[in-house]
């Protein structure tokens, strides 16, 4: 039953990253990412995975740890990528705003 909790536990918390990467990826800013965080995250599913392998209890839940610290160090991959935006100013969103705002500046001429 435990196991069972634990699995519950571990879902819930990784249903939320895909969906973090998801906006992250999208906002294409590390503004809002807390690179601390992430790592911290990271931490405890690696101390959760090493429990599992010194308590020799290898089971499914360690496949859910394993799976929810991938996606938490693909989060942390787009931190870089973002940071990486951030620091170059973004020119090609900078690109695609003017754009946008182009029929705009039209209409008022």
């Amino acid at each position: 039953m435990a196991e069972i909790l634990e699995s519950i536990m571990l879902v819930c918390f990784g249903l939320s990253w895909p969906i973090s990467v998801a906006k992250n990826i999208k906002a294409r800013s590390a503004k809002n990412m807390s690179f601390r965080f992430i790592l911290l995250i990271i931490a405890g599913y690696v101390a959760g995975i090493t429990a599992k392998l010194c308590t020799h209890s290898i089971n499914y839940v360690l496949a859910v740890y394993v799976l929810n610290l991938a996606i938490v160090s693909v989060n942390m991959a787009v931190y870089f990528v973002n940071k990486r935006y951030d620091r170059n100013g973004k020119p090609e969103l900078a690109a695609e705003a003017a754009e946008k705002d182009a029929p705009a500046r039209q209409e008022a001429v």
